[in-house]
């Protein structure tokens, strides 16, 4: 993983020094609120429906467990209600589908203190919020993908490096994500950013970048827009000063609805495309320098695998090998480049606690099993767990055994109980509904592991507003919350993809009707699973069933859902 320089270190222990200089004249009232907002947001610090929420960076998903004790360090510490006694959901941490964790309950007046013991940890906040380039996401299989083509993690730290504090880039018309892969499959949803970037190697085996932009979810789901098919990796950060440039001048800042990259790029069309290599030449004709090979090799050398060499090969499993060990092995360790090894999901999905949510105690644990079987690394994943990307394939029975014991082991990766969420209405001050307690109540209706086994794959996603934080427009079933007239429903979705190779091209999901009291989503969830139970052929899963039938089927099984509700109450 990425070795902190000197000089990074100067900047983000400088960077938490002067927040603590704005801070105290802030809270001494000489710095007014209008003033220390953009201040506060520059370093991931927002004011939510209850209290400060922190979003710390967790570029490109890699942690060490030194950084993930010091997480755990700041739930148990700060992420506290009422004079230090923990609330019923506080000192916890909330890992999110852009590599970020966040923290619900820390007071303003810590907010300092935090954000320096972060500091001596490597971490920090900035490009978490506000309008600039946020932190770049990629692969939480990074540098260790057996399909991966070129490791894009170099590449996103150039951009990270590139793009921190860039003047011209720090009050764009509204907020901006990048994502990159560099690998065969599509694992970092590039198609839904607004810019993304797929790492290629052209015939002669030249590095490049096929550019998209203009992809988003929110209120309008857009899918990005290919800008260039291959550009140099020397000239990527001109291309993306050129992308940049044109949103800059063009994007909308009267209306916050109009005011993504997506909006503009579908408003100019071809005029978008050619603008951006108008501003791509000039930029070049002006001496704007190519990165140096010499760049490149500096980044990627603090690139330190812990690993190098194949480890010894691991026993054939016994025939009489535990069930829930088969299945673990099944769903929760993946394909790894180097022989001997293998990558394993942490999975953050069990009962009783929100999707992404990790308490101290938890981080904690999750940290000793990096140390003893991953070398010290973890990472986060799009899908809100985590991942330990270095485990010796003769210390999988280990490692499950040990993982059981902490909580870590539900073999449930890619079911539908591994679900994406939002924090939803409980805590986010933008969210119409609460999406927490429809994840639990689906997943208290799905808790069976051999009927989530007989369904196979599926994705569900939950997000309690338009901004799609929980990436509902993705999911094989996705779940919107709605306002009434002040009170909460569900908009549902099927048949969405994320773009990876298994679902197929990105595409938004298509609702199936009007929306649904939340006691009733449950219920419409099992009806679209009992459709797709009838009616699938051999070997398809249920987005692909979905896909056949056209939503017709699932509407009126939804439909029938509302009948019986609404006689029920007749």
């Amino acid at each position: 993983m990425y070795q902190y320089t000197e000089f990074d270190r100067q900047f983000i222990r400088a960077r938490a020094a002067q927040f603590r200089d704005q801070l105290e004249r802030h809270l001494a009232g000489q710095l007014p609120d209008e003033l220390f907002r953009p201040l506060r947001l520059q370093n991931g610090w927002y004011v939510q429906r209850h209290a400060p929420m922190a979003r710390i960076a967790v570029p490109y998903g890699e942690l060490s467990s030194r950084q993930l004790r010091a997480l755990a360090r700041v739930a148990r510490e700060f992420d506290l209600q009422d004079a230090g006694t923990p609330n019923e959901r506080g000192g916890f941490g909330h890992f999110t589908t852009r590599h970020n964790c966040q923290f619900n309950w820390i007071p303003l007046e810590r907010s300092a203190d935090v954000m320096e013991l972060l500091a001596e940890a490597d971490l920090h906040g900035v490009q978490t919020s506000g309008n600039c380039i946020r932190n770049v996401t990629t692969d939480a299989l990074a540098g260790i993908a057996p399909d991966e083509i070129v490791d894009p993690r170099p590449y996103a730290e150039l951009l990270r490096q590139w793009s921190t504090l860039h003047p011209e880039f720090a009050f764009l018309p509204r907020k901006f994500k990048v994502a990159i892969t560099g690998a065969t499959d599509d694992r970092a949803v590039i198609a839904w950013h607004d810019v993304g970037l797929q790492l290629l190697r052209d015939d002669a085996g030249q590095v490049g970048f096929r550019v998209l932009v203009g992809g988003g979810m929110g209120r309008t789901p857009i899918i990005a827009t290919e800008v260039a098919a291959f550009v140099p990796w020397q000239r990527i950060l001109v291309f993306l000063e050129a992308v940049v440039r044109v949103y800059n001048l063009h994007g909308r800042r009267d209306n916050i609805y109009k005011a993504r990259i997506k909006i503009l790029v579908k408003a100019l069309g071809e005029q978008f495309i050619r603008e951006v290599h108008a501003e791509y030449e000039a930029l070049l004709a002006d001496g704007a320098p190519e990165l140096p090979q010499a760049e490149l090799d500096r980044v990627a050398a603090n690139f330190v695998a812990p690993v190098t060499e194949a480890a010894p090969p691991a026993h054939a499993v016994d025939a009489d090998a535990p069930k829930a060990y088969t299945r673990w092995l099944e769903r929760n360790v993946h394909a790894h480049r180097l022989a001997g090894y293998r990558a394993v999901t942490l999975s953050l999905k069990r009962a009783g606690q929100a999707p992404g949510d990790v308490t101290a105690d938890q981080m904690d644990r999750a940290a000793e099993l990096a140390e003893r079987f991953s070398h010290g690394e973890l990472r986060v994943t799009h899908d809100q767990n985590l991942l330990l990307p270095w485990v010796a394939e003769h210390e999988l029975r280990a490692l499950w055994l040990a993982a059981r014991e902490d909580g870590f082991a539900t073999p449930n990766i890619g079911l539908l109980t591994d679900m994406i969420a939002c924090p939803g209405g409980d805590l986010c001050s933008l969210a119409n509904a609460r999406s927490l307690p429809i994840a639990a109540a689906i997943r208290e209706r799905f808790e069976d592991l051999d009927a989530l086994y007989e369904l196979g794959d599926l994705d569900l996603h939950i997000s309690g507003c338009m901004n799609s934080c929980g990436h509902h427009h993705t999911g094989h079933i996705g779940i919107l919350g709605v306002d009434k007239d002040g009170s909460e429903w569900f908009q549902v979705t099927v048949a969405g993809s994320d773009g990876s190779l298994a679902n197929g091209p990105a595409a938004a999901g298509k609702v199936i009707g009007p929306s649904f009291a939340a006691d009733e989503v449950p219920d419409v969830v099992e009806a679209l699973v009992e459709v797709y139970r009838a009616e699938r052929q051999a070997g398809e899963r249920f987005v692909d069933t979905v896909r056949r039938l056209g939503i017709a089927p699932l509407r009126a099984a939804a439909d029938a859902v509302r009948r019986s509700t609404a006689a029920a109450e007749a």
